[in-house]
């Protein structure tokens, strides 16, 4: 007999249209394999999650940007087609904040976590998280919220250059003007200029002290807090490969214990009432060492499959087996456990994984679903080739926009490569 209510579908919805998103295959693969009907409303016309065997469905998403009305409309549609309540996974966070805002008008056609509406929206925000962490005595960078172009400039110089410039809802950003999420701005004058885009960039710009990175400094912490508030599933990992190197996406990451982690992450949600699936982004301070606290994302991570345990429990499927009031099976943690973004890390990918610890997974290969993984390298090979002649083409830049020597990249986004507003970006920033 299942575990699992397979009676009960899981729509993961994602409106950014990063057709290399691994995190949507790694959910489709993680409850189709567990014999859940899985559907999928994201744009994946191009990307090789549509190959994968365990796929029930394919819907049309909502264009990047859109309205949360709009995305609300849509999975409306999607609940009439299937017919049936659902598990819904948020997996992007524009989609995060918008079914937590709406989820008085979707909780008779889907399973959600049971938690304010507005929580989602509050963690999301980069100006806001400060506030929390400021609250809650949770270590976060210095940060900043200029009132005008002037005391941006000021600001950068009081932070001490180079700075991190965010703007603080990333998933509002427009795409195809150029701006990124995030940046590291080199000057005052750079900071001045890239605040007369916040118009532009419809949120506020925020401005962070800088903490660079370096060896066994960028941590994560994937997790699923259930309905009575516990900590379930995931855990903490080590981020040992980047792309961009020194700073940017997870191309390779390990499950590592870490106390201090965990328990930073168990206080964080237990003291706002987190419930569902989440992922925290930490980078530990090389002067003195405290991990800070630099997102909250609230839904999962890319690179969550990295987190399965002995009994292949994972944070999606902690989610769908509590909403469905399941028991949860008590496996065993896997420390060492590695998880690899093929077309980020190649080589790494190529090497045989090593014997006990922990196991191995590829985010886009598997033995049991393996049209995916064919399809990856035709279309990356398209991709990184229609950046390269992207590049050739470019003309010159502005405050905020990719340069071929210019700011480098602090932190990726939730899913590589393409920004917060589904632009291709390889250069991007986020920690994840």
């Amino acid at each position: 007999m299942s575990l699992f209510d397979t009676r009960v579908p899981a729509v993961l919805l994602r409106i950014d249209r990063n057709p290399f998103h691994h995190g949507t295959l790694g959910a489709v693969r993680s409850l189709g394999r567990a014999g859940v009907d899985v559907h999928v409303v994201a744009d994946c016309a191009h990307s090789p999650v549509r190959a994968s065997r365990y796929l029930s469905g394919l819907h049309t998403a909502p264009p990047p940007g859109a309205p949360p009305a709009e995305i609300v409309a849509a999975l409306r549609r999607v609940a009439a087609r299937i017919a049936r309540p659902a598990v819904l996974i948020p997996m992007d966070d524009a989609c995060a904040v918008a079914v937590g805002r709406a989820r008085a008008e979707l909780a008779h056609l889907y399973l959600l976590p049971d938690q304010p509406g507005e929580l989602p929206a509050r963690v999301a925000d980069k100006a806001e998280l400060a506030s929390v962490c400021a609250s809650l005595d949770v270590p976060h960078p210095e940060t900043l919220v200029p009132d005008g172009a002037a005391e941006a400039a000021r600001a950068a110089w009081r932070l001490g250059l180079p700075v991190v410039a965010k703007w603080s809802r990333p998933w509002l950003v427009p795409p195809g003007g150029g701006l990124r999420s995030t940046v590291l701005v080199r000057s005052a004058r750079e900071a001045g200029e890239l605040y007369l885009r916040a118009e532009e960039a419809g949120s506020r710009l925020l401005l962070q002290a800088f903490l660079p990175p370096g060896p066994d400094r960028d941590w994560f912490f994937h997790g699923y807090a259930d309905r009575f508030g516990a900590v379930r599933a995931g855990g903490p990992g080590r981020k040992t490969r980047a792309r961009p190197r020194g700073a940017g996406l997870t191309a390779v990451g390990r499950w590592t214990p870490n106390p201090q982690v965990r328990a930073l992450a168990e206080r964080v949600t237990a003291e706002l009432g987190y419930r569902g699936v989440f992922d925290l982004d930490f980078r530990r301070c090389g002067t003195t060492g405290r991990y800070h606290l630099l997102d909250f994302n609230p839904r999962p991570g890319a690179q969550f499959r990295l987190f399965a345990d002995t009994a292949g429990l994972d944070v999606v499927r902690a989610l769908h087996l509590d909403l469905t009031h399941r028991p949860l099976p008590e496996g065993v943690p896997r420390p060492g456990r590695a998880f690899v973004v093929e077309n980020y890390a190649p080589l790494t990918a190529l090497r045989p994984a090593r014997e006990g610890h922990g196991g191995r997974e590829l985010a886009w290969h598997a033995r049991d679903d393996r049209a995916p993984g064919r399809a990856l390298w035709a279309l990356w090979g398209r991709h990184v080739g229609g950046r390269l002649r992207d590049r050739v083409h470019r003309g010159g830049t502005r405050p905020g926009t990719p340069a071929p020597s210019g700011a480098r990249v602090v932190r990726q986004a939730s899913a590589p490569p393409a920004d917060h507003a589904g632009r291709p970006d390889e250069d991007r920033a986020r920690s994840r």
